[in-house]
């Protein structure tokens, strides 16, 4: 005997895509001043960051483009429709992001070999008007970076953008005040260096959701002891958790009833107190139930967990 239950499930992306359009509009018009500002001071810290920012305005752009594709309704070819492309959207986004991350380190020793001359005093300003504008973009994205995978790397990115424009304020201030040229170039460094650990971890979150690892903060343990709790279940096995999308963690089961329980008829409101028992202690928004007789468990394969 099969059954199912399911929420209506909503991209997390998809509800915060408002606050991905402001961020993306701020990042592309720093980035355009950062690159001027660069190109005429000189300074490779700025060039760094404007870098930065185009990676991290095309990240937000997959991310938008994600959503939208995700908003289409599911087909019986794609039946979970297009969720799985914000986490593709992510995986290219943590790629680019390594790349850019490498261009600079490499660019940062070859300067401090021979470091350029530096204006500063433009460098300061428009770090300045760069962190002023990355501040705003992390205020907009902060509600929304706990509950998408998508916001929450173009948040980190903000964040890293932010501390990136204090790095180039702090490398101004010091070729200003003592003429050394090489702050320029260890601003950039650092810059190269904050970008780093965060797309691995962008990355590996990434890569989880495709190898369909359990959803962090789900503990199939305390899942499988809240099922076997329910009234006239005797074992729980085949238990899977895995992750859509953001935001969409979904669970299957078989569960054991006792077979008086399903002669009876009761297999409808054992399913209904399983759907209960999940939806009161796990977040997760599609589950589907397999009830079984005890008998049947001999029909299944031994490596069943």
């Amino acid at each position: 005997m099969s059954a199912g239950h399911s929420h209506g499930a909503v991209s997390a992306t998809g509800q915060h895509r408002s606050r991905l359009v402001v961020a993306l509009c701020i990042t592309l018009a720093i980035m355009v001043v950062e690159v001027v500002g660069g190109l005429v001071s000189g300074s490779l810290a700025l060039l760094a960051d404007a870098g930065h920012m185009l990676t991290d305005a095309a990240g937000v752009g997959l991310a938008l483009l994600a959503a939208t594709f995700a908003s289409r309704p599911a087909t019986p070819e794609r039946t979970f429709g297009y969720h799985r492309l914000e986490i593709l959207a992510a995986v290219v986004n943590a790629l680019l992001l390594f790349g850019v991350a490498g261009f600079v380190l490499v660019e940062a020793v070859r300067r401090l070999a021979a470091p350029p001359e530096v204006s500063s005093g433009l460098m300061l300003v428009v770090a300045v008007v760069g962190l002023v504008a990355n501040t705003a973009s992390l205020l907009v994205l902060r509600g929304g970076q706990t509950e998408s995978l998508n916001v929450r790397g173009a948040y980190l990115e903000v964040l890293g953008d932010l501390l990136g424009s204090a790095a180039v304020i702090v490398a101004a201030v010091v070729v200003a005040l003592t003429g050394y040229a090489r702050a320029d170039a260890i601003a950039s460094a650092l810059i190269g260096l904050m970008i780093l650990p965060r797309t691995w971890g962008l990355l590996r979150e990434a890569v989880d959701v495709l190898l369909e690892a359990t959803p962090r903060g789900v503990d199939l343990a305390s899942v499988r002891g809240h099922l076997l709790s329910t009234p006239g279940v005797v074992d729980v096995h085949d238990l899977h958790a895995w992750t859509i999308t953001s935001g969409m963690p979904v669970l299957s089961a078989h569960v054991v009833v006792e077979r008086e329980i399903l002669a009876a008829g009761g297999g409808g409101q054992v399913l209904d107190q399983l759907c209960q028992c999940l939806s009161g202690h796990f977040d997760v928004e599609h589950c589907t139930f397999q009830l079984e007789e005890p008998a049947h468990r001999e029909h299944e394969h031994a490596h069943h967990a």
